[in-house]
């Protein structure tokens, strides 16, 4: 995954749930200031340009798809797409056709690279969401974030309520509330993301050792295997060799045998 992910998702990792693959963070804790401003400065000018012109052209599209940081916010397919996550599967395909168009590279011969990667993204999160499971996924990410949403600010309301201060918070207000979902479902998805990247790196690590490890054990065979070809081959050599040594050893020892001397028998 790209720095701008990794930068910004390092601000919202936490350890993964009990029972559940979706990670844990932290509901509203200091670490999480500096993801939240930029959550919010992204969002406020996503949601400038909607307001402005809510078809958006290729080119603000474009911009959209592939800005600082939108490789961490495209792993949303619905912020990719712009949609609700209610939305019906039949408007999310009429979405889909109009972004594609907008983006396709053909459409845009003078921005290639961009566009390119900017239509891969639209057509990454069309096929997650037009997938049965996939869909179920990412609507459980959803409910997860509005979940964890509530518990922040029932954290910050029962906090302000010891302190003695009137219990009214920002999410209170609903288009603040929505973006406080939209922030906790884009940290999910990263989190997720994350977490895959991971496993994958683990798997690549784990096949390759193994596979080390069975080239090594077949070149032990081999090495085996040969050194047993060359014992055999060499066999009748080492028994020839030691029969002439040995006839050589007998005929030397029958030549050079002498009887003993008799000395007479003195009286």
């Amino acid at each position: 995954m790209a720095t701008d992910m990794a930068s910004l998702n390092n601000n919202c990792q936490g350890g993964e749930s009990s029972g559940s693959s979706i990670p844990m963070t932290s509901p509203q804790t200091g670490e999480n200031v500096h993801v939240e401003a930029v959550f919010s400065e992204f969002y406020d000018e996503v949601k400038a340009i909607e307001k402005r012109d809510s078809v958006l052209t290729s080119k603000q599209q474009i911009d959209r798809l592939t800005r600082p940081g939108a490789t961490y916010f495209n792993l949303n397919p619905y912020d990719v797409l712009q949609i609700d996550p209610d939305t019906p599967l039949s408007e999310v395909k009429k979405k889909y056709r109009q972004m594609s168009i907008l983006v396709h590279p053909d459409k845009n011969p003078d921005d290639l690279d961009r566009s390119q990667k900017s239509f891969e993204a639209v057509n990454k999160a069309y096929k997650t969401l037009e997938n049965e499971e996939g869909l179920k996924r990412c609507k459980e990410i959803v409910e997860e974030a509005k979940t964890r949403t509530d518990e922040m600010i029932r954290l910050k309301k029962k906090q302000l309520k010891k302190e003695g201060k009137p219990q009214e918070v920002p999410e209170d207000d609903l288009d603040k509330y929505k973006h406080a979902i939209y922030v906790q479902t884009c940290k999910l998805f990263a989190d997720l993301e994350r977490l895959r990247q991971e496993r994958e790196t683990k798997d690549m690590h784990d096949r390759k050792r193994k596979a080390e490890e069975e080239a090594a054990e077949e070149e032990k065979k081999k090495m085996e295997k040969e050194w047993q070809k060359n014992f055999e081959e060499s066999r009748t050599g080492r028994v020839d060799s030691w029969r002439t040594w040995n006839k050589k050893a007998k005929k030397t020892s029958k030549g050079n045998l002498k009887p003993p001397k008799l000395k007479a028998e003195k009286r």
